[in-house]
């Protein structure tokens, strides 16, 4: 059976376009919506499970655009507002049709966090902590959080199906040396990206070209820059932003519905 990976969102906290912004790269995306960025995160569908990893606030706009009616967990790499800020978009899912909690998988240090932001979503899921390095099997495929370098407790997913591995990376600073070592030789890297030009926050995101070093250090098969806010640093258009990317073999610029086979 086919399994899909579909990253839902490839925009940092702001999105692209930014409702405060007019840089040339939100301009260029409230002029072409096809080059808008909502917040990150994505969904892995192994043919009969459905699983999202992160529920931005874009959550409801990403589920319909992809046309997604079923989701059946919920892994969530860190507790940081863009990548969680969507778990309410779920409420109605579950009391309408499911008619049962969903399994959310959380950082152990956000659990308390959870119930203290969200206790009337408390009947929506069932809510478990994740562990490093634990592979969640469903079926021929898994899911196992490692180590990202992020600042808080975060954790990026290698997922493994059928002989090929994607790991997915959407907030950190490069690798731990011990996710490294997991991921070195995978198909596909896809990784913070979030700076174009001078990178911000070096202990917490990525720049562009650190993004693409990361690749090469662990030999992906090919590189897939995601979390990008191009207004930070340099504002970029997309042409160039792609131009730049992609002189380097095997690197790819993420887009909104992109969709990976594995």
């Amino acid at each position: 059976m086919e399994t899909n990976f579909v990253i839902l969102g490839t925009g940092a906290g702001p999105g692209l376009p930014s409702f405060f912004c007019d840089c040339v790269g939100c301009r260029e995306a409230r002029s072409n919506p096809a080059l808008a960025r909502t917040r990150s995160g994505a969904f892995l569908d192994t043919g009969t499970t459905k699983i999202l990893i992160d529920t931005s606030p874009d959550l409801r706009q990403q589920l319909i655009r992809e046309q997604i009616r079923q989701v059946d967990y919920v892994f969530l790499t860190h507790w940081h507002y863009d990548h969680f800020g969507g778990l309410g978009e779920l409420e109605y899912y579950v009391k309408l049709v499911r008619h049962e909690p969903i399994p959310l998988f959380l950082p152990p240090s956000a659990v308390p966090q959870f119930t203290a932001a969200f206790p009337n979503l408390r009947e929506v899921f069932s809510v478990r902590a994740w562990e490093f390095n634990k592979p969640y099997g469903f079926g021929e495929v898994s899911l196992m959080p490692l180590p990202a370098n992020h600042g808080i407790e975060t954790a990026g997913f290698l997922v493994s199906a059928k002989g090929c591995q994607l790991a997915y990376f959407p907030d950190t600073a490069g690798l731990p040396a011990e996710s490294a070592k997991v991921v070195v030789g995978v198909d596909w890297l896809v990784c913070d990206a979030t700076f174009h030009g001078e990178n911000w926050f070096p202990h917490a995101h990525m720049s562009i070209e650190e993004a693409i070093a990361l690749g090469q250090e662990v030999g992906a098969g090919t590189t897939i820059l995601t979390h990008m806010a191009i207004h930070y640093s340099q504002p970029v258009a997309n042409k160039e932003l792609q131009a730049e990317a992609t002189r380097q073999p095997q690197v790819a610029v993420a887009y909104d519905g992109m969709r990976i086979r594995l």
